[in-house]
């Protein structure tokens, strides 16, 4: 079993190789081996060194995606099974049926669809398109994220896609350190399911919503495609790895930074803040309440 040290110094290694603001790892690096020095982390099981850690990585450098994580499933060590966390997150999906975890059709014609995760663009689209589907002759759409801890950002530009008319939408540029470049991201020329272009949209948020979850509210409000009702969201814009130190610790290092065209910037450390600010608790029954008025209002 690899000491508490050794698991520190390897996460250290691959923060200072992969995070996406390379100035910021001497800082990084420098205060964690300070608590190290000082004996922080020598008598603490995997969850609580994982805690520990990742409120001084985050004290030295506020990103939420910069942590040390505790995985009950043991994780391959083995270099050649290390993707970032690519095929773990596919499982993930897989037995989380996409990450979508309902869908319903409301009284006054209003759909719901309910997110646990951002599917990938690849294996998820057909789940999102059947989701699509079903709320195809919907008069109004709430999108729940407010349990929705993030995923692809792939996926999220999917999902952002039925929202608008075309392809010809700008949604986000993400840039990736290890490449040094910058790949944009447009809507879809091609989708499994009808657009829902011209029917208002509504967005849940909490405090838990996070990183892709985000993305999609981020984009559609900036846009002015959707209202977004809840609560202020955890503040994650980074796109990140995940790989293993042990068979139950990962660390997870973002390695790519989202712009949005329209703001110039992101939601990171100051999350998504809602047009209509409610308790997490009362988002959905304000965003129903809302659509159903706006259905029913006569025409101007």
């Amino acid at each position: 079993m690899p000491s508490n040290q050794h698991i520190v110094e390897r996460a250290l290694e691959r923060i200072d190789a992969g995070y996406v603001f390379p100035e910021r790892t001497a800082a990084v690096e420098a205060a964690i081996r300070g608590r190290l020095a000082a004996g922080a982390y020598e008598d603490l099981d995997g969850p609580a060194l994982c805690e520990a850690v990742t409120g001084d990585l985050q004290e030295a450098c506020p990103d939420k995606h910069l942590r040390l994580l505790w995985t009950r499933e043991p994780q391959s060590v083995e270099p050649v099974d290390d993707d970032g966390g690519r095929a773990a997150f596919r499982a993930l999906l897989r037995a989380e049926g996409q990450g979508i975890r309902r869908v319903e059709r409301l009284e006054g014609n209003i759909g719901l669809i309910e997110l646990s995760r951002i599917a990938t663009a690849v294996e998820g689209a057909g789940a999102i398109g059947a989701a699509m589907e079903l709320v195809a002759h919907s008069s109004a759409l709430v999108l729940d994220l407010r349990t929705c801890l993030g995923g692809s950002p792939e996926g999220a530009a999917m999902w952002c896609g039925y929202f608008f008319r075309d392809d010809q939408v700008h949604l986000k540029d993400i840039y990736d350190r290890r490449t040094d470049t910058t790949r944009q991201f447009w809507t879809a020329g091609h989708l499994p399911a009808p657009r829902y272009a011209d029917r208002p949209v509504y967005v849940l948020t909490s405090g838990t919503t996070f990183s892709a979850s985000e993305d999609i509210a981020y984009t559609l409000q900036a846009h002015g495609r959707a209202v977004v009702v809840g609560e202020t969201t955890r503040g994650g814009a980074h796109p990140t790895e995940r790989h293993p130190i042990t068979e139950h610790i990962l660390v997870t290092v973002p390695t790519g930074r989202t712009v949005n065209p329209l703001t110039g910037t992101n939601w990171e450390g100051v999350g998504v803040v809602p047009d209509v600010p409610v308790p997490a608790e009362r988002a959905l029954e304000e965003a129903i309440g809302a659509a159903v008025r706006r259905v029913e209002a006569p025409p101007h």
